[in-house]
């Protein structure tokens, strides 16, 4: 059986106010929010908090897909991720070209690999991960900090 090349990924939601997106994917549901101080009701992540987990989660699957592929132990991993936005765009104060100015993403391992496999591994994410891709694309620069547990 040949697999497809290209899918549909579906999102629905319902919208009660301004703030509060009530999103279904698939079988999931959760709440794209704003902050109580923004006139939301802080029952989620704000849209562009979301986009920022989605590196995150991104870069684990992706990550841990590479390192099988590659024969490379990272064990488990523990993120964070801090982001320079702009917020011009979304006070529609100016419009903003790259709003996501800049992202540094640490990544801690608990697995055996070396430094020289984790730069591989880089390496190998960079190809792969589409969240990682739209935000280089669109002109975000990413800066990656991958060490382990024990350094």
């Amino acid at each position: 059986m040949k697999m497809k090349t290209t899918v549909k990924l579906r999102a629905a939601a319902q919208c009660p106010s301004h703030a509060l997106s009530n999103i279904k994917i698939r079988d999931v549901e959760f709440a794209i929010d704003e902050p109580v101080e923004r006139g939301g009701t802080n029952l989620g992540p704000t849209p562009t908090d979301a986009v920022l987990a989605a590196l995150v989660g991104c870069t684990n699957v992706i990550g841990h897909k590479c390192a099988e592929k590659l024969g490379i132990d990272i064990g488990h991993l523990e993120m964070s991720a801090v982001c320079e936005f702009d917020r011009r765009g979304v006070t529609l104060s100016d419009e903003v070209e790259v709003p996501f100015q800049k992202i540094v993403l640490n990544v801690v391992i608990d697995g055996s690999a070396s430094d020289a496999e984790l730069q591989t591994l880089k390496d190998e994410i960079a190809k792969y991960c589409p969240v990682s891709k739209l935000f280089k694309n669109s002109g975000t620069i990413i800066e990656e900090n991958w060490e382990t547990a024990s350094k």
